[in-house]
C-alpha cells in the first residue's frame, strides 16, 4: 500500500461512500485522509463512518487521518409566503428582522449581527452570488437594498456579506456540540469554517484541548486580509475556493491560492486546496480537461493535499474520482518540470538546528544515492520541516504517538509509521532500516538518512543526522545498544 506520490488526497464521505466496502475501496484507490462533513448527517452517521475508517486502518495497518469539517454559522433568508419570487435589476428590496413571510419587496434576514455591521454601499450576495444586492440605507433591524443582479429568490437561501467583518463567532452552538462530539470520537483534524480573524482559531483550540489539530478554512475576504495572523495560530490551512469565489471576483481566487500555498509551505504547515476540483465527476465517469489542469496546477504549486467534496460524498463515481486524482498526481510528479518548479519555490526561514538538520538531509539525499529520509518526531514538527524541503526521495515519518502519526498523514510526502519510544540512537537506526525495508523503500544494498533528537521523545530536539546502510544485521538486531 505504499503511495508512489507525495501529494495527499482528501476524500469526503457521504451517501455515496457510507459502507465499509466503498470506504475501503476509496483508500485502496488512493484516499489518504477522510473528511466528515458536519453540515450533513447525524452524530450516529458520523460515528458509523469514523468506526469504518478505523476498521480500514486496522486492516491495512497504516495510519489514516480523519478530518471533521465544522459547519460554521449559516446566514440565510427566511421563507416566502407565495413561493419563489423574481427580483429584477434596479428594483428595491428590503431585508429585515420581521418574521412575516416574504414577498417580492422584502424578506426576513434573522441575523441582527449583519444589520449591526452593514453600511450603505455594502454588497449582499444571495444563493451563492446568483443574486446581488447593494445596501442603500441601513438600520439596526433592516437594510434597504437595490438589486444589482436579479434572479429567483426562494426559502432559506444563503447570504454572503463580503465587504464587512461580521461580529459573528466562527463557532455556532451546533459547532460547539459537534466539536466536542468528534473530539470524543478521536478525529485527527478539525476544519474551522467562517474564520475571519485569529481569535476564531484560538477559541476553537481552547475547546479542542489538544485532542485534534486545527485547520482554518480560508473562505472569506477578511480571512485573506488577516491570513498571516490566522496562519500563525493554525496547524494547517484549507483554501476553500467555493465561498471565496462567491465573496471575491472569481479572477482573484487563483493568485490568492498561489500566495496562500506558498506562505503555508514557508512555515511548514500543511495546506489543502479544495472545492470543485473534479466537479463534473459527480455525474460523469470522466473529468473535463480543465478540471484535470486545475488539480495539476495545485500539485505543481506544492500543495500538501487536494480534496474531493461532492465527487466522493454524493457523486455517482466516487472511486473513479479518487483514481483520477491519483493518476493526475502520479503523472505530474513524474514530470521533470514539476521537480524544477518545486525546487525553485523551496524557501522558508531556517534559523534553528532542526532547520539545518533537515536541509542537510535533503541535500545529502539528492547528491548521493540515498533511497529515503527517515525522521523521528514526537509532535510532527520535524517531519513537517523535512516535508517543507520537498526532497526527491520518500520521507518515512516515525512516531511513538499514534495521534501524531495520524495527523502527519495530511502532510506532503510523509509515509507515516507508528513505532515504539526510543532510548538509544541505534534503536532509531534499526527501526528506520526495518521501516525502509518493510515498506519497499530500500534493499540491503541501499542507504537511508536518519534524523532524530536527543533527548529522545521530546518535541523540538532534532539534532542528529546519520547516513545508515540497510544491512541485514540491522533488520534482525533484537537489542540495539
Amino acid at each position: 500500500m505504499r503511495r508512489l506520490r507525495s501529494v495527499k488526497i482528501v476524500a469526503t464521505l457521504g451517501p455515496s461512500s457510507n459502507d465499509y466496502e466503498t470506504i475501503r475501496a476509496l483508500f485502496e484507490a488512493g484516499a489518504d485522509v477522510f473528511r466528515l462533513n458536519m453540515s450533513h448527517g447525524t452524530h450516529d452517521d458520523i460515528a458509523k463512518r469514523h468506526e469504518i475508517i478505523r476498521g480500514v486502518e486496522a486492516e491495512f495497518d497504516r495510519p489514516i487521518a480523519i478530518l471533521a469539517d465544522l459547519q460554521g454559522p449559516k446566514l440565510r433568508v427566511g421563507a416566502f409566503g407565495n413561493g419563489p419570487e423574481e427580483l429584477e435589476i434596479g428594483q428595491k428590496f428590503r431585508l429585515d428582522l420581521d418574521e412575516a413571510p416574504g414577498d417580492a419587496s422584502r424578506v426576513q434576514l434573522p441575523h441582527k449581527e449583519i444589520f449591526a455591521a452593514l453600511e450603505p454601499g455594502a454588497s449582499l450576495l444571495v444563493n451563492d452570488g446568483k443574486i446581488r444586492l447593494k445596501g442603500e440605507s441601513c438600520g439596526k433591524d433592516f437594510a434597504d437594498c437595490v438589486v444589482t443582479v436579479g434572479g429567483t429568490i426562494s426559502d432559506r437561501k444563503g447570504v454572503n456579506v463580503p465587504d464587512v467583518v461580521l461580529p459573528l463567532a466562527a463557532l455556532s452552538d451546533k459547532d460547539r456540540a459537534d466539536l466536542e462530539f468528534v473530539c470524543g470520537l478521536g478525529v485527527d483534524w478539525l476544519a474551522l469554517s467562517f474564520v475571519q480573524r485569529a481569535d476564531d482559531v484560538t477559541e476553537a483550540r481552547k475547546l479542542a484541548k489538544g485532542r485534534a489539530a486545527i485547520l482554518s478554512k480560508i473562505e472569506k475576504p477578511a480571512a485573506v486580509a488577516a491570513f498571516d495572523e490566522i496562519l500563525a495560530v493554525s496547524d494547517g490551512i484549507m483554501v476553500a475556493r467555493g465561498d471565496l469565489g462567491v465573496e471575491l471576483p472569481v479572477q482573484n481566487v487563483p493568485p490568492i491560492q498561489k500566495r496562500l500555498v506558498r506562505k503555508c509551505r514557508a512555515v511548514a504547515k500543511p495546506v489543502i486546496v479544495a472545492t470543485q476540483m473534479l466537479e463534473s465527476m459527480i455525474e460523469s465517469p470522466m473529468p473535463t480537461r480543465a478540471e484535470v489542469s486545475d488539480v495539476a496546477a495545485a500539485i505543481y504549486e506544492g500543495a500538501d493535499a487536494v480534496m474531493l467534496s461532492a465527487e466522493s460524498a454524493a457523486g455517482q463515481y466516487p472511486i473513479e474520482a479518487v483514481e483520477t486524482m491519483n493518476n493526475v498526481a502520479l503523472e505530474v510528479e513524474s514530470d521533470p518540470t514539476y521537480l524544477q518548479v518545486i525546487a525553485a519555490s523551496r524557501g522558508g526561514a531556517k534559523d534553528s538546528i532542526a532547520d539545518g538538520i533537515v536541509s542537510a538531509a535533503r541535500e545529502i539525499a539528492e547528491t548521493t544515492d540515498i533511497k529515503a529520509i527517515c525522521c523521528f518526531t514526537s509532535s510532527g514538527t520535524t517531519a513537517n520541516l523535512v516535508a517543507r524541503e520537498r526532497p526527491r526521495v520518500p520521507i518515512i515519518a516515525m512516531s511513538a504517538n499514534q495521534a501524531t502519526a495520524r495527523r502527519m498523514v495530511l502532510t506532503w510526502g510523509l509515509h507515516c509509521v507508528i513505532g515504539g519510544e526510543l532510548q538509544r540512537f541505534k534503536q532509531a537506526v534499526v527501526k528506520s532500516v526495518r521501516a525502509a525495508r518493510d515498506g519497499g523503500f530500500a534493499t540491503s544494498e541501499d542507504q537511508i538518512v536518519v534524523t532524530a533528537g536527543v533527548p529522545f521523545n521530546m518535541p523540538g530536539t532534532t539534532n542528529i543526522l546519520r547516513v545508515a546502510p540497510c544491512e541485514e544485521r540491522l533488520i534482525y538486531s533484537s537489542d540495539p545498544d
